[in-house]
C-alpha cells in the first residue's frame, strides 16, 4: 500500500516533505509528484489512472490559491483524497482552505490545516490502518508516545 503525495508546484515541496518522516515512521511507501491541475491536466489524468498499478490507496494533494488539485483528483478517483491547503498568497492560505472544504456533493476532500502535511500523513496512516494491523499497532504506539510526552511536559512545568 502506498500514498501518493501530489503538489501543484515545486514551491510546495517544503510543506510536502513534512509528510515524509511520518509516513516512514509507519513504514508506508509513497510517491511524490508535481502536477498542476491547471497546467498539466492530461499528466494528472495519467497519474490517477496509474494509481492501481502503483498500489496507491490514499492521496495527499497540496495546493495553494485556487487549490483545485485535491478536488480534481477526487473527481477522478474513488480513493480517499486529503487536501493540504498551502499558505502562499496574500490571503495566508485561507483561500486555499476555503476552496478545499467547499467541494460539491459527492466529491469529498478531507482537508487538514493550512501547511499541515504532517497531519495529512497521520490521517493517511489512519485510513490505511483499516486494512493493516501493522500500521494500526504503530499508530497506537504513536498515540502512547504523544501522551507520554504531554505527561513529561506537565511534570516539567509543575517542577518549575
Amino acid at each position: 500500500m502506498k500514498v501518493a503525495i501530489i503538489m501543484g508546484s515545486s514551491s510546495d515541496y517544503d510543506i510536502a516533505k513534512k509528510a515524509f518522516p511520518i509516513l516512514e515512521k509507519f513504514n508506508i511507501d509513497y510517491i511524490v509528484r508535481v502536477i498542476s491541475a491547471h497546467r498539466a491536466l492530461d499528466m494528472l489524468e495519467e497519474c490517477v489512472d496509474d494509481f492501481a498499478k502503483e498500489d496507491i490507496k490514499c492521496v495527499i494533494a497540496l495546493a495553494g490559491k485556487a487549490a483545485h488539485l485535491p478536488g480534481v483528483i477526487a473527481g477522478m478517483t474513488i480513493l480517499p483524497v486529503i487536501g493540504v491547503p498551502i499558505k502562499g498568497s496574500a490571503f495566508l492560505g485561507l483561500d486555499s482552505l476555503m476552496s478545499m472544504v467547499q467541494m460539491p456533493k459527492g466529491v469529498p476532500v478531507a482537508t487538514v490545516a493550512v501547511d499541515a502535511a504532517d497531519n495529512a500523513a497521520i490521517l493517511a496512516a489512519q485510513i490505511l490502518a483499516i486494512s493493516s494491523s501493522e500500521i494500526t499497532k504503530k499508530l497506537e504506539d504513536y498515540k502512547k508516545e504523544m501522551a507520554e510526552n504531554v505527561m513529561k511536559q506537565d511534570k516539567e512545568i509543575q517542577n518549575r
